[in-house]
């Protein structure tokens, strides 16, 4: 999928967006026998991959994202659509896609579910919890969705594909390995390998529909592991057109409807931007697979707000430097704050003090004078990034 810059759902900033963007946890279960396809170099792919400019074709699907990071209990995480809850459990969205008109996004949960339907000139966003709508008259013209759907709620395997693609370049390997069948389609597995060591992710395998070209899964496996620490794919599609009736909305009974603009900078997740809060504006150190976020330690109390934990792998701390919405839990942002800094270890170096919060694909680095520093790196690459911005 490709969106307009105008037009992408916006990802939270800071810690948490990085974090999600790059780490989860279990399988998704795709033990199917390799499929024959004819052969084709990591060249042709790449090339196939990134030429599709046109609209994701038709579909209906089901994607499963997982995460499990290692991480503390972080507060938000009861929040279904909140990004910090992207970083724990698995996470279903239900796609219907029609054209960049037309899609819908459903997020069960447990005794409730938020719905995301665009349907011509209009998006509504529902919550089944508080039985809240909000509806955004979108934009003339192609700019409102972009290519495709963008979740508000969860990533998706075109839009991790892109960011991990992104990265590819003279620091990073690239192969071909055993083609694989996901959700019932043949794929070939295209591998990226960043070759820095500092570098804490192993590998990023792309699963590509053979006859489309659209990415099905995304997978990252940290250095040296045999499993995958993020895996984000759909456990079933169909290319098919989906019904019109599923782009149909109403507010249920009772429901408190309000009518938002669709901000310039895109869809803030949960409801219409807080253009009080201004948007954290990480600074990017690095490149590729080492690229460092930096940012305020006060960027940590807009953390609470909804959005996607979308990005992976290298390309994290870029996802992070996009639009973030405002917060409305400035106490959850403090206790985000307690919760790494407590959970991390006391180190210092040239570049000063601070704490340090290392797992095995993500290092954060929170130092005595206000900065906080992410990314997939090893330690000493924050270090070393810390000293500079100083």
């Amino acid at each position: 999928m490709k969106f307009s810059p105008r037009a992408r759902w916006a990802v939270p900033a800071g810690v948490l967006a990085a974090v999600g963007a790059v780490m989860a946890g279990a399988l998704i279960s795709t033990a199917q026998a390799s499929p024959a396809l004819p052969a084709r170099t990591p060249a042709q792919l790449l090339a196939a991959v990134a030429g599709r400019t046109g609209p994701l074709p038709a579909l209906t699907g089901t994607v499963v994202e997982n995460a499990s990071l290692g991480l503390p209990n972080l507060p938000g995480t009861d929040n279904p659509t909140s990004a910090a809850s992207l970083l724990t459990g698995s996470h279903t969205v239900r796609i219907w896609y029609a054209d960049p008109r037309h899609f819908r996004l459903a997020v069960p949960e447990m005794m409730s579910e938020s719905d995301l339907i665009v349907n011509g000139h209009t998006a509504w966003y529902w919550q089944s919890t508080t039985n809240s709508v909000t509806r955004f008259p979108l934009p003339a013209g192609d700019h409102a969705a972009g290519h495709g759907p963008g979740p508000a709620m969860a990533i998706t395997p075109q839009q991790a594909a892109r960011q991990a693609l992104a990265a590819v370049g003279p620091s990073t390997r690239v192969t071909v390995q055993s083609n694989v069948t996901v959700a019932g389609e043949a794929a070939y597995q295209l591998v990226l390998a960043p070759r820095s060591p500092n570098s804490l992710i192993g590998q990023v395998r792309i699963a590509i529909d053979a006859r489309r070209n659209v990415p099905l899964r995304v997978q990252v496996f940290a250095r040296g592991a045999h499993s995958p620490a993020f895996q984000v794919g759909y456990t079933s599609i169909s290319f098919v057109p989906p019904a019109a009736s599923n782009f149909n909305f109403s507010p249920p009974p009772g429901a408190k409807v309000k009518t938002a603009t669709m901000p310039l900078n895109g869809w803030s997740g949960q409801a219409p931007v807080n253009r009080k809060a201004p948007a954290v504006k990480p600074r990017l150190m690095g490149r590729d697979w080492l690229t460092v976020a930096v940012l305020p330690a006060s960027a940590l109390s807009q953390m609470s707000g909804s959005g996607s934990a979308a990005g992976v792998a290298g390309s994290a701390a870029r996802s992070a430097a996009g639009t973030s919405p405002g917060s409305s839990g400035g106490i959850q942002g403090s206790a985000l704050f307690g919760v790494l800094m407590r959970s991390g270890t006391n180190v210092h170096g040239a570049w000063g003090s601070g704490r340090l919060l290392h797992t095995s694909l993500l290092s954060i680095l929170i130092t005595n004078n206000g900065r906080v520093l992410v990314g997939a790196v090893t330690p000493s690459v924050l270090y070393a990034d810390a000293a500079r911005a100083s």
